[in-house]
């Protein structure tokens, strides 16, 4: 949220003022998340559960206790794929280089772009 300060009157930013004044207030009040956590795991085993069975897994907190923001928590719970990692056969070749190859994945290379935009045609460089 970016305000400009600069286009504000006076008394928007004394309204502006009076509002982060009032936010810190109830903010310093707050006992700390890692304080609450804490209290909420224990409260949890103290009753026979955790808190992923409360809150489902998202909910668990990683053991060193580092709070994850919402997107680092989404790419967590995502599963790798099964290719990852895995080399794929090249498929073209440069006719000027031959250890010049490229799979066909992923952004192409130099070479190959130098001779596709001077006109020949992709195919031109198959391995065959």
């Amino acid at each position: 949220m970016a305000i400009d300060l600069d286009r504000m009157s006076t008394k928007e930013l004394e309204d502006l003022i009076h509002q982060a004044k009032k936010r810190r207030t109830v903010l310093s009040k707050r006992k700390p998340l890692a304080a609450v956590r804490k209290r909420l795991e224990q409260l949890a085993r103290a009753e026979g559960y955790s808190i992923a069975e409360l809150f489902g897994a998202r909910a668990a907190t990683p053991d060193d206790g580092s709070a994850r923001s919402t997107a680092q928590q989404k790419a967590g719970s995502r599963k790798p794929s099964k290719m990852a990692g895995t080399k794929v056969a090249p498929k073209y070749r440069n006719p000027d280089n031959a250890s010049e190859t490229w799979s066909g994945r992923g952004k192409q290379p130099r070479w190959l772009q130098a001779q596709t935009g001077a006109g020949r045609a992709l195919g031109d460089f198959l391995i065959r």
